[in-house]
């Protein structure tokens, strides 16, 4: 079991929902935490910054160095693993969390979407995964975590939306030939995914509104499982593709109502479980 007291965590895209979540479960235990997204003016309908995420992350405990990317961009990317390692002396976790979603049809998706999935979802993924992995492979218990779903060929995850699940499954494929690839190394590549919605911006304002808000759980069933994933030796936890409810469930906690928006409300599951 080990901790993270003094290990650096770069983060992409949290600056809100899941991605500071999980940087706010392991700045509590003291964790350096490198805010890495977009995000650097307050938007209407977008909550938080990379300097509030930051703020709030030095308040939970750990240290925070926001630093604006978008990780479709090589040079960005590199400069902000570069300010990662000047400041903090290295890199020990790599949490891939930035998303773009869509769930449109082939006719009714614009290219310029597709190739933001692509971009953001799968380049970005390899991208933040390759400049990282020099600096892993020298830290002790090192690990990637990728946020996608298990890996299911089925049409009924692709029809309605198949630009968006190739984007995904893409970094659920970046899980699956890299942990056998970075193996030699000692450094882990798992994946998770929720059970359920989780009570994102994304629910909120792309699939379904309030209504889908609060059949949703919190934000902190995935900052709590990644704590748990994050924690297990490298060496041998890899290749998973984790559900965040099963890893609660591995570690005794069965009594998940408190991450419930609405306990009274049925719970809404998530796509691709």
């Amino acid at each position: 079991m080990q901790t993270f007291k003094g290990k650096t965590v770069f983060i992409t895209g949290a600056s809100r929902g899941i991605g500071k979540a999980i940087a706010l479960r392991l700045a509590k235990e003291g964790a350096n935490i490198v805010v890495a997204s977009k995000t650097t003016e307050a938007h209407p309908k977008l909550e938080g910054t990379i300097y509030s995420a930051a703020e709030e992350i030095r308040q939970a405990g750990g240290q925070a160095l926001p630093l604006e990317v978008d990780v479709r961009e090589e040079a960005m990317v590199e400069a902000a693993v570069a300010k990662a390692v000047e400041t903090f002396g290295g890199i020990d976790i790599l949490v891939n969390n930035a998303s773009a979603i869509s769930l449109t049809n082939t006719e009714m998706t614009p290219m310029k979407r597709y190739d933001l999935m692509h971009g953001v979802n799968v380049r970005g993924t390899y991208l933040c995964s390759k400049v990282c992995l020099p600096f892993l492979k020298k830290a002790q218990n090192p690990h990637i975590l990728n946020l996608s779903p298990p890996l299911n060929m089925e049409t009924r995850w692709f029809a309605g939306h198949v630009a968006y699940t190739m984007a995904k499954f893409g970094m659920s494929m970046c899980v699956l030939g890299m942990a056998e690839e970075f193996r030699d190394y000692g450094v882990a590549v798992n994946a998770l995914w929720p059970r359920t919605t989780i009570a994102t911006a994304a629910v909120q304002n792309l699939l379904g509104g309030d209504e889908m808000v609060e059949r949703s759980r919190k934000p902190e069933i995935m900052g709590d499982a990644a704590y748990f994933i994050l924690r297990r030796d490298s060496k041998i936890a890899t290749g998973n593709f984790y559900i965040d409810d099963e890893v609660m469930a591995s570690e005794g906690i069965t009594d998940l109502s408190h991450y419930a928006i609405n306990p009274n409300l049925e719970l809404m599951p998530d796509f691709f479980v």
